[in-house]
């Protein structure tokens, strides 16, 4: 997976600039190329392994013997890291649970540190998208939740998860963001110009 181009990055900030003419929310936009390294992952399950395979075989079948399961113990762990460091191997040991887990925790910091919460009327919206996880959020402040409930978010999340999954990243945000734009307008219509929050796509690489 790759990053959105400067000149794609551009068309999202042109779409999020189109949306705020029509409403006083504020929309911010972020993708992640991954939410973790899970770097973790793939040493615990070597030292688990490490551990207790050779201590298996000397159970089932006296081999290797104490002196030698030390040793036997070192290499194999040497060995897995290696093997289970590979980016395939490492994906395919990472349980789905853990990388929506952190997905979701990395966009509800982005929210805060976007300051999303802090706009005034409290109408926030983060659109987050964690690339590598195929995992999108939209998260909302308490202004403009009512007319972005869960269940009109459910949808918007469904059809840019998507489109995220076929690889059509911009599509989908752009998609997406016009989509907030229409409902937002309608129910929070602009009625100041000022836009408190920067419009261009944010970039966690």
């Amino acid at each position: 997976m790759t990053l959105l181009n400067e000149y794609q990055r551009r068309q999202v900030a042109e779409a999020i600039a189109l949306a705020e003419r029509r409403t006083d929310a504020q929309l911010v936009t972020v993708l992640a190329r991954r939410a973790d390294d899970y770097a973790y992952l793939p040493l615990f399950w070597a030292a688990v392994l490490a551990l207790a395979t050779p201590a298996l075989l000397n159970w089932l079948v006296g081999w290797p013997g104490l002196r030698g399961l030390l040793v036997a113990n070192v290499l194999l762990f040497i060995g897995l890291c290696v093997v289970l460091r590979q980016p395939r191997v490492a994906a395919w040991l990472t349980p789905t649970a853990l990388l929506r887990w952190r997905a979701a925790r990395l966009a509800h910091q982005q929210f805060r540190e976007q300051n999303l919460e802090g706009t005034a009327g409290a109408t926030g919206v983060l659109i987050f998208v964690a690339e590598q996880e195929q995992h999108v959020e939209i998260l909302v402040d308490q202004g403009a939740a009512p007319y972005l409930d869960a269940k009109v978010r459910a949808v918007l999340v469904a059809r840019l998860t998507e489109q995220v999954r076929q690889g059509h990243t911009l599509q989908g945000f752009v998609e997406c963001i016009e989509a907030c734009g229409e409902l937002l307008g309608k129910h929070l219509p602009r009625t100041h110009p000022r836009n408190e929050l920067p419009n261009h796509l944010v970039i966690l690489d």
